[in-house]
């Protein structure tokens, strides 16, 4: 841009700035200057100092001052030849300052110069902020990673990978309301006896401080063993085992550890103000569940529904019926044992392998009960089983078979192990009705081992259908 207020001035230049390929606007006051600098940024402006009303140092000064043109180069080109005029161009930031009348080759060169530098900082400048924008950017990228992982690990708390895998195949934003698959699943229901009266003795800080620390060891026992949990239910745990082919003998050892693990959370009881020991009972059911998402638009959460779940949570109520610490259903058992079968053929050592389960009758399952079991790695799965009875669940019309399961170091597991043929005794003679002869056996067993409860449980039932007590409906899972 050049600013003169002499029109030879600007021809002048115009021309000879034209024949070096340059182009060029003119101006010929200091208002008319600024105007089209802030319409088109120049690369470079060629200012005269004496003009009327606004002279060349004023623009010079509102330029600087503007942030859009302050780095515009500027060579003052002036009449002005005394050092304090100079000395004036430079305090205002001018990049250079020639005299009239000048020399056209230096002029040239100043011209050349100026423009070459102004580019070399312009390019060094963008560099630069292109370098910094990237940094920033790799900054708050590797910080917007973070959050996700953050928030990713966060979520994984409430949901669990397995149900995500599922409800979110393609991700997080996938997620939407009626994503939903069918399978064979094993369901483990687990409930804390007598929950309310501890809850009551306690402050409600305790309560979950202790709580937390059960649900922790609870939790890595079905973890380790391939199960996952789909909620907590207050003082109760509902997992899920899905893992192909072994979910029924994850679930069974899973119970197993549980119960052992409970071993050492009430050794260490005191601290969580218990005086007695916690108690559990358990319920694990195999079938085929939905797992999905249920709720609205607006509220949605994953679950797993169907008769397995309903199913195992019946047997989980069963155990305070019959006393039991883990109740299993025979289509648990049944796949359980088809697992054994097919990683450890003609195994002598598998309770599920000893017990034959494809059987029509009640005493023949009897006579088959009772066996160790030592199906996986794990020294914690010593375990052994029985068959306790036939239940009607709430909603069917048939009967399934449930049984006993229980850890090879629980207190009683000798001694039911060694009343074991006396048991099945007591158990075909209720099953063919001889109830004065079953109700015998029962009361030698409760004599030999007084904290079997599912010879309690019988001994009762035996009385009741003879007649020494009122009658009591357990018949069906409630």
């Amino acid at each position: 841009m050049l600013v003169d207020d002499e029109p030879a001035n600007l021809i002048l230049l115009e021309e000879l700035l034209q024949l070096k390929g340059y182009a060029t606007v003119s101006a010929r006051s200091g208002d008319e200057a600024l105007s089209l600098a802030r319409a088109s940024r120049p690369d470079l402006i060629l200012l005269d100092i004496m003009m009327p009303e606004m002279d060349g140092f004023d623009v010079c000064d509102i330029l600087r001052k503007d942030t859009a043109l302050q780095t515009v180069p500027i060579i003052f080109l002036t009449a002005l030849d005394d050092d304090t005029s100079r000395l004036k161009g430079l305090e205002m930031m001018a990049d250079d300052y020639l005299t009239k009348p000048f020399n056209s080759r230096l002029l040239l060169a100043k011209v050349e110069n100026i423009l070459q530098l102004s580019q070399m900082r312009s390019q060094a400048v963008s560099s630069q902020f292109n370098q910094q924008v990237k940094e920033q950017s790799k900054r708050q990228i590797a910080a917007a990673w973070e959050a996700n992982e953050y928030l990713s690990e966060k979520f994984h708390l409430f949901v669990p990978e397995q149900l995500l895998e599922r409800i979110a195949p393609k991700g997080i934003e996938s997620i939407q309301l009626g994503n939903v698959t069918e399978e064979e699943l094993t369901i483990l229901f687990c409930d804390i006896r007598g929950f309310t009266a501890i809850a009551e003795s306690q402050e409600a800080r305790e309560t979950f401080e202790w709580l937390n620390a059960f649900f922790t060891k609870m939790n890595d026992c079905i973890t380790s063993h391939g199960g996952f949990i789909d909620k907590y239910l207050g003082d109760a745990i509902m997992a899920v085992f899905d893992q192909p082919h072994s979910h029924a003998i994850n679930a069974i050892e899973a119970a197993v550890a549980m119960q052992e693990s409970l071993q050492e959370f009430n050794a260490s009881r005191q601290k969580y103000n218990l005086p007695d020991p916690v108690n559990i009972g358990t319920g694990i059911h195999t079938g085929i569940g939905m797992i999905g998402t249920l709720g609205s638009d607006r509220r949605m959460d994953s679950t797993v529904i169907g008769d397995v779940v309903n199913t195992a949570s019946r047997l989980e109520n069963l155990t305070k019926i019959y006393g039991c610490q883990i109740i299993v259903s025979e289509s648990a058992i049944v796949h359980a044992r088809e697992f054994i079968n097919s990683i450890i053929p003609n195994s002598k050592e598998s309770l599920l392998l000893k017990c034959n389960l494809e059987i029509e009758t009640p005493e023949s399952m009897i006579a088959n009960s009772g066996a160790t079991a030592t199906a996986s790695d794990s020294p914690s799965n010593n375990y052994y089983y029985r068959w306790i009875d036939r239940v009607i669940p709430r909603g069917k019309q048939q009967a399934i078979e449930i049984y006993e399961i229980w850890a090879a170091s629980s207190p009683d597991s000798q001694a039911k192990q060694l009343t074991q043929s006396l048991f099945d005794k007591g158990v075909k003679g209720w099953q063919s009705q001889k109830f004065v002869a079953a109700l015998g056996y029962f009361q030698q067993l409760i004599q030999q081992n007084p904290a079997d409860t599912v010879v309690s449980f019988y001994i009762e039932k035996c009385q009741e259908k003879l007649g020494f007590i009122p009658a009591k409906s357990t018949s069906k899972i409630s």
